[in-house]
């Protein structure tokens, strides 16, 4: 198997057995065999189980800003781009579950939490299209004269909970309850 292979393997082992079993759950040994490999060959791609957590995220975090960025109405109207992020989230979540279950698992751990945390306090330098939008919204007067962290809430907050149902079950999403539900949360941020 061809090193890159094997990389992959395990990143995709990772988050697989992650969204599966959680963090605890989920040991080295186990992410080894489903990968195929040694376990002790995980330790020549990753310093440690930290590491290799942290760089799924990574991972997955760049392939939702992919996502985003796919089409993405850049210097347009601020309605336009937040519907085109919103709707593309809804859409990546729904068609990758396992995604979004190790993304529940990674935000709701000390992973996560230490870099939300950060985020909230604004101690990072690490912008986004979201922050950016957000940032344009309320220099031209669009949205409200909000906290970062409450426009994060009022717009992630819906999309994270009904996606939660959605993957869990509970509920079936279809596309005219998303785009209510984007409208809800445009409703709630604009001017």
């Amino acid at each position: 198997m061809e090193d890159s292979n094997k990389r992959e393997n395990i990143l995709q082992a990772a988050l697989e057995l992650v969204a599966e079993h959680g963090f605890h759950g989920t040991p080295m040994s186990m992410i080894a065999e489903k990968a195929g490999v040694g376990a002790g060959t995980i330790y020549c791609y990753f310093k440690s189980k930290d590491e290799l957590i942290i760089e799924v995220n990574h991972v997955l975090e760049n392939k939702i800003s992919l996502a985003i960025k796919e089409e993405y109405p850049f210097n347009k109207d601020i309605r336009k781009s937040f519907f085109h992020l919103c709707k593309t989230l809804f859409a990546y979540f729904i068609t990758h579950p396992i995604h979004f279950r190790f993304l529940e698992q990674y935000f709701g751990s000390p992973y996560g939490m230490s870099a939300h945390r950060e985020r909230i306090m604004g101690n990072t330098r690490k912008t986004n299209i979201f922050d950016i939008m957000v940032e344009q919204g309320i220099k031209q007067k669009v949205i409200k004269d909000l906290p970062l962290f409450i426009h994060f809430a009022l717009t992630f907050g819906p999309v994270v909970m009904l996606v939660q149902n959605h993957v869990r079950g509970l509920i079936e999403l279809d596309d005219a309850q998303i785009i209510r539900s984007i409208e809800a949360s445009w409703d709630a941020i604009k001017m």
